[in-house]
């Protein structure tokens, strides 16, 4: 039973994350920094990544060109923009303390 209630805070904290509340909160502490780390993302995913895989298909193997169309295809945002923002703001922390 302690287990059970352990893991139902555990996912009703995290949940918690995700209400209109703590995103409004989030995206007026982290507004510009949302934008900017956004805006990388994108060129990172439409410009650098394609053009890794043409290098590769160049130097490396020609089965590495399969891979620059495919990288403007597939959609990371929903793991990297959380990711690089969760990054700052831990970073944000360490600098304010």
């Amino acid at each position: 039973m302690k287990i059970i209630n352990w893991l139902k805070h555990r996912i009703t904290h995290k949940l918690s994350h995700f209400s209109i509340d703590a995103l409004r909160r989030m995206l007026i502490e982290h507004g510009l920094a949302l934008v900017v780390i956004f805006c990388i993302w994108e060129i990172i995913e439409d410009i650098v990544s394609p053009a890794i895989f043409i290098w590769l298909g160049i130097n490396i193997n020609e089965l590495f060109y399969i891979f620059a169309p495919a990288s403007l295809l597939l959609c990371f945002h929903w793991l990297a923009i959380p990711a690089m923002l969760m990054i700052w703001i831990k970073i944000k922390s360490m600098l304010g303390r």
